[in-house]
This record gives C-alpha cells, sequence and structure tokens, in this order.
C-alpha cells in the first residue's frame, strides 16, 4: 500500500505544501500566505494570531488534497517546519497543535522551517544548511547532534538575509538621495522599483503603505542584486558583507555540533537570495575563505519536498536511497534553491 508524507514549509512571504509517496513521486504541490505568527497585527491576542496559522494551512492542505484525490486521513504522516517555531517557548504547545484542526489526526511533527531546508538540501545527510530568504539563519546536524545559529528576527538580526540586504540597500539609496554618498545604479534601481517621483516618499511608502511588512521589503533585495551586477559599489559591498555574515553562521554552526578539523562539512543553501548567481559566487568565496574545510553543494531537493522527506523519517519509515533519488532528479533548479 502506498504511503503518503505531507512537507509544510513555512516562511516570512508564503508558505510552501508537497506530497510525496514512498516511491519518491511529487503528487502535489500547493502555496499558501505566510505563516509567520508574529506578523499577525500588532494587539492582536495570541488565540487571533494562532487562528490565522490554522487558516493558511487549511487553504494548503486543502489544495493538496483536492490535487492528489485525497482526504487528510490518507496523509500517513506530515511535518510541519513553522517560521518562529521555538521562538517563544509559551507558544510551542499551541503551535504543536494546530494542525491537528486541519488534519483531524496526530500524525505529524512540528519545528522550526529550519529544519525543512536542511532536510531537503542534504536530503537529511549530516552537514549544515544555510538559510537567506526572509530570514536568515543556519541549522546543521552531525551523527544525531543539532545546532541552529541565527534567525534572531528582522530587529537585531537575521544578518545576510534578503531582508537584511533590502535594509541596507534603502540605507545607501538615503544616503545617495542627500549626498553623503555619490550616486550610482542602486539610486536610479531603487527609486523605478519603489515606483516614487519624490526620493522622501521612499519613507511613507515603505513605513505607512507598507507597513514595514517583512516580504515587501525583503523583495526589494533582487534589486541590490541587480544594482550591483549594474556595477553599483555600494550595492556590492552590501552583497560581499551578506555573504560573509552567512559564512560566520556556518562556520559557528561547524563547531557547535562537534566537526572536527579533520572533516570536510557538506554545505548546502536555501531562500531566494541563492537564486541570483552573483550573490551565489560571493557566497562561495566567503565560504572559501575560511580555515574550515567545506565542501558546497547543490541543494537537492527544496525545502517543502524535504518537509515530507523528514516525515517519512519521523514515521519510522524513512525513504530508500533510490526513492530519494527519483526525488532530486524530478526537481527543477528553482524548486531546489527557493524558499522565502
Amino acid at each position: 500500500m502506498t504511503a503518503r508524507y505531507l512537507g509544510v514549509d513555512g516562511g516570512g512571504s508564503k508558505t510552501a505544501f508537497a506530497l510525496i509517496d514512498d516511491a519518491g513521486r511529487v503528487l502535489a504541490r500547493a502555496t499558501a500566505p505566510t505563516s509567520y505568527y508574529f506578523s499577525a497585527a500588532a494587539g492582536a491576542d495570541s488565540a487571533t494570531r494562532f487562528d490565522g496559522v490554522e487558516r493558511v494551512l487549511a487553504q494548503g492542505i486543502n489544495d493538496i488534497c483536492a490535487q492528489a484525490g485525497i482526504v487528510t486521513e490518507d496523509v500517513d504522516r506530515a511535518f510541519f517546519g513553522l517560521p518562529g517555531y521555538g521562538e517563544a517557548s509559551a507558544d510551542i504547545a499551541a503551535l504543536d497543535a494546530v494542525p491537528a484542526k486541519v488534519l483531524g489526526h496526530d500524525r505529524y511533527g512540528c519545528d522550526n522551517d529550519m529544519v525543512c531546508g536542511w532536510a531537503g538540501s542534504l536530503a537529511g545527510e549530516d552537514g549544515i544548511n544555510v538559510i537567506s530568504g526572509t530570514g536568515s539563519m543556519t541549522y546543521g546536524e552531525r551523527r544525531g547532534t543539532g545546532h541552529r545559529v541565527g534567525g534572531w528576527g528582522e530587529l537585531f538580526g537575521d544578518e545576510g538575509s534578503a531582508y537584511w540586504v533590502a535594509a541596507h540597500g534603502l540605507n545607501a539609496f538615503s544616503r545617495m538621495s542627500d549626498g553623503r554618498a555619490p550616486r550610482g545604479p542602486l539610486y536610479d534601481l531603487l527609486k523605478q522599483r519603489l515606483g516614487i517621483t519624490s526620493d522622501l516618499d521612499a519613507v511613507s511608502l515603505v513605513i505607512d503603505t507598507w507597513g514595514g511588512a517583512r516580504g515587501s521589503i525583503a523583495a526589494l533585495a533582487t534589486t541590490v542584486c541587480a544594482a550591483a551586477t549594474a556595477g553599483d559599489a555600494a550595492a556590492d559591498r552590501i552583497l560581499v558583507d551578506a555573504a560573509g555574515e552567512l559564512a560566520a553562521l556556518i562556520d559557528t554552526t561547524a563547531t557547535l555540533v562537534g566537526f572536527t578539523a579533520a572533516e570536510t562539512v557538506p554545505v548546502s543553501y536555501s531562500g531566494g537570495m541563492f537564486s541570483d548567481p552573483g550573490f551565489l559566487q560571493r557566497f562561495r568565496v566567503a565560504l572559501d575563505a575560511s580555515p574550515t574545510a567545506f565542501d558546497l553543494r547543490r541543494p537537492l531537493l527544496d525545502p517543502a519536498v524535504g518537509a515530507a522527506l523528514y516525515a517519512a523519517k519521523q514515521s519510522g519509515h524513512p525513504l530508500s536511497a533510490d526513492a530519494v533519488q527519483q526525488l532530486a532528479a524530478s526537481a527543477t533548479d528553482s524548486e531546489k534553491v527557493t524558499s522565502p
């Protein structure tokens, strides 16, 4: 009898769902809005924020079931990687309970979405995955020991993330606008992207109209990348610094999970920043500068399929090597890398 495993990769911009079977076939995919419950309206009580997560999960799971022609009871095991999970210990029990309301059973597990990126990029093998999407962090495992580094949020962390890159890009734009820095391609490109005629309109647009939304701001990182490609020195500096921040996260993770100086550490990546070839090359250079020997690998699977793979592992019936290879063979490059 065919076993079905559901993976859910939450993110700051969207939530991705994937249903696979034990033969390594992707049966259905879906996307829904962000499941980052900290992004709920200021002042919203806990119940309201968890209700929002439930609505997002219900939307994606209903879509998955409709595509696959199944009901939720037909899902043998699910894994939910939820952004913000574990960052407020008082909320863990409530978050753990949300999926049962949608699935109607308790055959699932929950953890932070960092696990999805790791499980997908390295197919669950020992090593480290670095995420640079809306936020940033690393997660690594070695012989059953796992550790997270980073992911402290956009206000005082998430170094090297799309949000971090975009915020530094906006700062560079402000300096170019009022003469504290020479104007490069970034100035015109950001002005066009924001659709403003007066430079100071950027303030009201980002803070008032957008309400400081993480996803909207993070999306501007693509413009910073475009400016660097066009030869903007400030944008290039931002991306070099971002790559260095991610390399520092990886170095620390390697130490904390117990990799020794004699070992070569497998490293992979997930998140939208790595879809830019120029940024990926800067990251490779930063990693090569480390005294630790890293083996940088292209991600095998995207985080949503990684979550489904992890669900199979949690069920006690991990997919065979042949099934994992089947998943990898059917994945596109954009699916492997892109995650909010």
